[in-house]
């Protein structure tokens, strides 16, 4: 007798299953024709499963790629000595603000004066051979002049035999070497003009070496370390301080590249830093190569920071806003998986049948999921979705979208 009830509670259920989802072929091994009538009858309605419904119409909705990034100053450089020497101004304090051009550190001349002093003097020395040169090549020049009325001279004289062909020769040998006098007097020119050059070039390295001596802030910003302490030797290349502007600051971020497509520069973005304080900017870069490991792409975004409260190096929760796009808002709970484990929905199709339609989820908010690949209007089961599969007749009853 034990057996009785789960052997009654088996037959029961093999009824069932057989009348809901196998429902033709018990018809044709009852050989009734299914379609012989086009009247649903008493039976057939009874056999529906209740689900509860919701209308959707979709709706266009701003879309937003989010990320989580990072604060990071504009620009950070550590200026450092081009030149060796003893410091000799008092240093500046981590956290003060300096403005372009300001003075960092101050360096010992040392001999540096009198270097220029001798450059100078090299380059007055060598201006003063210049007009020497110069009057070389005029007096010679007369006198390829002079030889060279000699030698006509001589050679008329020679033609018309009233003199020797020995003083033609010596006229002209003198010619020869009146021209060589003008070369040589050229090249001292030469000289002269590149002694010239050779001074400036000394004067402008001894100017440039006592500039060196000044090491002054490339850009208006905040320090981030102290100036170089008064007495210390610095050489070529050693720090003198880290300087970081602030203003504007970018925010920094990565995306995914199945979303970089839905990003573009100069689009709009805004971000929510880690102390609850929000701020608004705009995308100013997006790169054009993944990086080799996370296979996401660097975005950069530019916010104003005229009173520097924000810092470098902030946590950051930024949204890029992207093109809008075609939604359904529907409750959470609404959300089923098909058997190969895809996430959707259930929907009422032609005839009151219950069909699974794939989803893909935009964006989750306090009064429902919004997502795509919905039909513009679909008839969303809401409750008993997972009662029924694909195929199954249902008897919906209808609720409003708020419901």
């Amino acid at each position: 007798m034990r057996f009785m009830p789960l052997i009654t509670a088996t037959v029961v259920s093999v009824a069932l299953y057989a009348l809901v989802f196998e429902r033709e072929a018990l018809m044709v091994f009852a050989q009734v024709d299914p379609s012989a009538t086009d009247i649903e009858t008493e039976e057939e309605v009874v056999n529906r499963i209740s689900v509860v419904t919701m209308t959707s119409v979709a709706e266009t909705v701003d879309s937003a790629v989010i990320l989580r990034g990072r604060t990071e100053a504009a620009r950070q450089v550590t200026v450092a000595s081009e030149t060796s020497g003893l410091v000799i101004s008092e240093p500046i304090r981590k956290g003060a603000f300096v403005e372009e051009g300001a003075l960092l550190c101050q360096l010992d001349p040392g001999t540096r004066a009198a270097s220029l002093a001798e450059a100078r003097a090299r380059l007055a020395e060598a201006q003063g051979r210049v007009p020497e040169a110069q009057a070389t090549v005029i007096e010679a020049n007369a006198r390829v002049r002079e030889a060279e009325i000699n030698v006509n001279v001589a050679r008329q004289l020679s033609e018309d035999g009233f003199a020797s062909e020995t003083r033609l020769i010596s006229a002209e040998a003198a010619l020869e070497a009146a021209n060589a006098g003008v070369q040589r007097a050229s090249t001292s020119v030469t000289s002269a003009q590149a002694g010239i050059e050779a001074a400036q070039a000394g004067v402008a390295a001894a100017e440039r070496e006592i500039e060196r001596l000044n090491i002054s802030a490339p850009f208006a910003g905040l320090l981030e370390s102290d100036t170089t302490e008064i007495g210390s030797l610095m050489q070529p290349g050693a720090p003198c301080a880290t300087i970081i502007q602030l203003d504007p600051i970018k925010l920094v971020g990565f995306v995914p590249e199945t979303n970089v497509g839905q990003i573009t520069v100069g689009a709009m973005a805004g971000a929510r830093l880690a102390t609850g304080e929000e701020v608004v900017g705009e995308v100013t870069f997006l790169s054009r190569s993944a990086d080799e490991l996370t296979r996401t792409f660097r975005v950069e975004v530019r916010v104003p920071n005229a009173d520097l409260h924000i810092s470098d190096g902030q946590t950051a929760e930024i949204l890029v806003a992207s093109d809008g796009r075609k939604a359904h808002l529907l409750p959470g709970s609404a959300l089923t998986l098909d058997n190969d484990g895809n996430i959707g929905v259930r929907v009422v199709g032609e005839g009151n049948i219950a069909r699974f339609l794939p989803i893909s989820v935009m964006r989750d908010t306090i009064d429902g999921i919004w997502v795509t690949g919905l039909p513009e209007t679909v008839d969303v089961i809401v409750v008993g979705q997972e009662y029924v599969t694909d195929g199954v007749p249902v008897e919906p009853t209808m609720q409003e979208a708020d419901g």
